[in-house]
């Protein structure tokens, strides 16, 4: 075994001999012999984030009531009850680890009974470590993997890939925005993002989790107006049923990573109040479940509806609007961006005509000058639809079509046309008031009217 020296002296496990699972895994043993317990514990500390034991099932219980495990290697035959037994009489108040069962005695009564227990595997005494560690390495990739499919299939569910892009652009409003993600970043602290829908809430989010410790860990985006209210308890806290089934809801699911709870607004009063609980506990109860299970997650929230309106309406509680209100990001709209209109315009344009392989459409200067000029009451999302349909279409809408001679990136860049549409927004801003407009720009009206009259306004 290659082993590689830590912080604090003690031997490690180097991290590729038995996998990444293994080596972030928190490990429970339990069994009646303090030799095998020894052995068990021995060979799987050097390998793993944490291993604990356990001498009998009573501890066991006591011990899985304060702490939660990744996964349980248990022996099946002990003096007060079996293994098999315990596990069921767990399942039944709360049991969210994997289990391997060691036994000497492997008759087809005992297999069928650990199959049916859920028992992910389990290993005939007397056994060589190799083989505990490679069942153990197994189980926790199965683990992995059944997390990573779920998650995956949530994301597909929420259309999460259409908000995995960047958070584009360097005007003033939205690099205000980046240095904020960035001074939060190392910081455990939720925030509320708030603005406009189409604004970037999400992709915000996103670059944030990235900036963080967590950008390994989970990124999971709930779209909290996507379930009904009988629902979408079940669908954040998981549920346990009689001992038989045991679904983990999307917390659990999240665990070590950032959880991004859209449209807060919409969660019902009793889904409101259970949350206010897991910020201020870190931990959450399954229905039916006995057991708690404590969390290590980053909250994040978003919203386009007025939180305090709903606060004064009595639909959205204070405690937790002061709760999840510690630090406000308001995203601005794509009106208060307009400089950043022509760089999104492109880049939409060489994704769409990639992604779609058809040819993407000439960006000449009349174009962009009418796209700049729009208000875009639908923000970033409303552009990149219209991009992604006039490359279907090959061409764009009437409103915004124009055949003008400078096209590409002499278009986008020269300095005469970047000012055109820098003058000719503020004089939109200004309802067409050519006075206020040079006040704003800091020019004279002379210099504004000998421009109109060049671009022929």
């Amino acid at each position: 075994m290659t082993t590689v020296q830590t912080r604090g002296g003690t031997p490690r496990a180097a991290p590729d001999d038995y996998g990444e699972s293994l080596e972030t895994a928190s490990i429970l043993v339990i069994d009646d012999e303090p030799g095998m317990r020894n052995f068990l514990t021995k060979i799987l500390t050097p390998r793993c984030k944490r291993v604990e034991q356990a001498r009998s099932t009573a501890e066991a219980s006591a011990i899985l009531d304060q702490v939660h495990f990744d996964l349980v290697i248990l022996d099946n035959i002990m003096p007060e009850q079996t293994g098999l037994e315990w596990m069921a009489e767990q399942r039944r108040v709360g049991f969210y680890a994997d289990t391997i069962l060691i036994t000497a005695y492997a008759d087809l009564d005992t297999a069928i009974q650990a199959l049916r227990t859920g028992v992910a595997d389990f290993v005939l005494k007397p056994f060589r470590a190799n083989q505990i560690l490679n069942a153990a390495a197994r189980a926790l990739d199965r683990k992995s993997l059944r997390r990573e499919n779920y998650l995956l299939k949530h994301a597909l569910s929420e259309a999460g890939f259409a908000a995995r892009g960047r958070l584009l652009g360097n005007s003033q409003p939205i690099q205000t925005v980046r240095d904020m993600l960035a001074k939060l970043a190392p910081l455990p602290t939720s925030v509320l993002f708030t603005g406009a829908s189409g604004t970037g809430k999400e992709i915000a989010a996103r670059t944030l989790h990235g900036l963080s410790d967590r950008a390994d860990k989970p990124f999971v985006a709930v779209n909290c107006a996507a379930f009904s209210s009988d629902h979408i308890a079940e669908e954040l806290f998981g549920v346990v049923e009689g001992g038989e089934h045991r679904k983990d809801g999307l917390f659990l699911h999240a665990d070590g990573g950032t959880l991004l709870l859209d449209e807060v607004a919409q969660l019902p009063d009793q889904v409101q109040a259970m949350l206010l609980r897991v910020l201020e506990d870190q931990r959450i109860r399954p229905a039916g479940a006995e057991r708690e299970i404590p969390l290590n997650l980053r909250f994040l929230f978003a919203t386009n509806a007025d939180l305090e309106k709903a606060v004064e309406e009595g639909t959205f509680r204070a405690d937790l609007f002061h709760r999840i209100n510690v630090v406000n990001i308001e995203m601005p709209s794509l009106s208060a961006r307009q400089e950043d209109i022509v760089e999104l315009t492109a880049l939409f344009m060489s994704d769409f005509s990639r992604s779609l392989g058809m040819p993407a459409l000439e960006l000449n200067e009349e174009v962009l000058l009418k796209l700049s000029r729009y208000d875009w009451p639908g923000n970033v999302r409303e552009l990149r639809n219209l991009i992604e349909r006039s490359v279907i279409l090959g061409a764009f809408p009437e409103e915004f079509s124009g055949s003008g001679q400078v096209t590409g990136m002499q278009a986008i860049e020269t300095l005469e046309l970047v000012e055109q549409r820098h003058i000719m927004n503020v004089l939109d801003a200004c309802g067409g008031n050519r006075a206020e407009a040079a006040r704003r720009l800091g020019v004279s009206r002379k210099t504004v009217d000998r421009k109109c009259a060049a671009w022929g306004v």
